[in-house]
């Protein structure tokens, strides 16, 4: 499966954005879905995961009750909605997918078969 993401930009403290992280070549279905981030001069870290069907989210603990990820399977796109964002939140988001066959999560960026290019978001103060 190939990936790409888009939606980022640059936003005041306080707004929202809203990612979405497109597929193509197979069914995204069958994939686990992690968004993750880097920041310059910092490790790429994880923000948000769901499962092959939308059953199962997690979350960072610092975007928790901010963030929320969702898919649709019949449109291959995968969504992170990013409300009262923060200039902590500043980095380049990666989508990243993991061929799943159960309920599995994608935490890690180690786990990921595949990435999509990245998307920078900017959040001023």
């Amino acid at each position: 499966v190939q990936l790409q993401a888009s939606g980022g930009g640059l936003v005041q403290a306080g707004g929202s954005l809203k990612l979405s992280c497109a597929a193509s070549g197979r069914t995204l279905g069958s994939y686990a879905l992690g968004w993750f981030r880097q920041a310059p001069e910092k490790e790429r870290e994880f923000v948000a995961a769901i499962s092959r069907v939308g059953s199962r989210t997690d979350y960072a603990d610092s975007v928790k009750d901010r963030f929320t990820v969702s898919r649709d399977n019949a449109k291959a796109t995968v969504y992170l909605q990013m409300n009262m964002l923060k200039p902590e939140d500043t980095a380049v988001y990666y989508c990243a997918a993991r061929f799943a066959v159960s309920g599995e999560l994608l935490r890690t960026p180690r786990g990921s078969d595949t990435w999509g290019q990245g998307t920078q978001v900017t959040v001023s103060s």
